[in-house]
């Protein structure tokens, strides 16, 4: 799975907790319709769709309440084995015990793929209810849920002790389900910090027995650098760090991380930027008023521009719909996600304090992807050394973003570039 990085679109940015069904298939339709023939691919209903959220409610990160008696309110959409189902108010079509099949039906017969988000661990109001798991023998929730493990952000689950019988089989019970609706990819949130290694490789062993090929994202950040390996025997796509959003300081910070983890992915394993914060943002939440992206132009460009060299996976976050041509320019340039989805073994050449250079090798080719960032505050004009890449002799240089070919060139090139913004070149070695 994920042999090149996953390209799609996820609610989260646009709509926090509160997407409904009607604008999730919006997205997937503009994807279908604008983006899907540049390899974009999945749409993803991201968290808390098991939660009321009214019509133009803008509820972020909504907490259970628990009563005397032990239960909890709101009570979360659950079938009778503690697996959570989607709200009926939000997600009209699971009505019935449907769940996502009818959603998941809609988006591949658009050629395209579904995915949702997860919540790691097992519900407390399953605990609280003593479900019964499926497929075992009198095994219920509160027999192997951890309550010491909790997410320090929202209330609704505990984690599961994978030493316990019948933990693997609730694990396996859930991505039964999933495969059932159709599901292609898992965001499963909450496993990275503090890294829950038992419970990333139950959600593997799940996988691997649900019989449906499922992408695997592990979230949020930062991921422990020294579990690599662990990541990546299990995970497909894992958060390097905390939720990114539109600033430019989140951008350069990512620039960071990116070096940390340089060298690391590769074909069915990937560190994660996170998702692209370009296009109209926080419709309903959950960070700040709605709004078209707050970086400049410029500085979308530098974003992905980064996301492509580092071979990140793309995932959209705003809200399609409502693109303006910039960007859907930002999105459809084929020559640029070529760099994203088979550029090899991505490097950063150098960085300072007023540029920073990424390069990567086009495949079966002695050419070579190179990104240049202006981190300055003033325009500059930045340089590559070809030497410094071992090219010798005549290069001819493409500039992606621009789709032309500027010139031939011996001993280097060099841009001018605006303010924290990017430039990204193939440079191919003539004799």
């Amino acid at each position: 799975m994920a042999l090149t990085p996953p390209m799609g679109w996820n609610s989260y940015n646009c709509y926090g907790s509160a997407v409904h069904e009607d604008e999730v298939k919006a997205n997937a339709d503009y994807v279908a319709q604008n983006l899907k023939q540049y390899g974009w691919q999945y749409i993803v209903v991201d968290f808390l769709w098991d939660f009321d959220n009214p019509p133009g409610s803008n509820i972020g990160n909504p907490f259970q309440k628990r009563l005397e008696d032990g239960s909890y309110i709101p009570w979360l959409a659950m079938d009778q084995f503690g697996r959570l189902t989607p709200n009926v108010n939000k997600f009209p079509s699971a009505f019935g015990g449907n769940g996502f099949k009818p959603l998941a039906d809609y988006v591949h017969s658009l050629g395209l793929r579904f995915g949702i988000h997860v919540m790691r661990g097992i519900p407390r109001q399953a605990v609280w209810a003593k479900s019964p798991i499926k497929g075992t023998n009198g095994i219920t929730a509160d027999m192997v849920a951890d309550t010491n493990s909790k997410c320090p952000w929202m209330n609704h689950m505990y984690g599961l002790d994978m030493t316990r019988p019948g933990a693997q089989e609730y694990l396996n019970s859930i991505l039964n389900l999933y495969a059932s609706w159709g599901v292609d990819f898992i965001k499963v949130d909450d496993l990275s910090r503090p890294y829950s290694t038992a419970e990333v490789e139950g959600y593997r062993k799940a996988i691997d027995q649900c019989g449906r090929a499922i992408v695997f994202s592990t979230s949020p950040g930062a991921t422990p650098v020294d579990k690599a390996d662990n990541l990546k025997r299990n995970a497909n796509m894992w958060r390097m760090a905390d939720d990114f959003w539109d600033e430019w300081k989140a951008v350069l910070q990512m620039f960071n991380y990116g070096q940390q983890w340089e060298g690391i992915g590769g074909p069915g394993h990937w560190p994660d930027c996170d998702m692209i914060q370009i296009g109209k943002l926080s419709k309903r939440g959950p960070v700040g008023q709605e709004r078209y992206s707050r970086l400049t132009l410029d500085e979308e460009y530098s974003h992905m521009t980064f996301w492509t060299i580092f071979r990140s996976p793309l995932i959209l976050g705003g809200n399609l719909p409502e693109n303006r041509e910039q960007e859907l320019k930002l999105f459809t340039n084929d020559e640029v996600l070529a760099v994203n989805q088979h550029g090899t073994d991505p490097r950063q050449l150098y960085k300072n304090d007023n540029a920073m250079v990424w390069y990567s090798h086009v495949p079966n080719s002695k050419a070579i992807y190179v990104a240049l960032f202006n981190l300055d505050e003033q325009q500059e004009a930045l340089s590559v050394d070809f030497a410094s890449l071992g090219l010798k002799g005549k290069v001819a240089v493409r500039d992606l973003w621009e789709k032309r070919d500027v010139g031939t060139f011996k001993k280097g090139y060099k841009k001018v570039i605006n303010r924290h913004g990017a430039t990204l070149l193939k440079l191919t070695l003539l004799n």
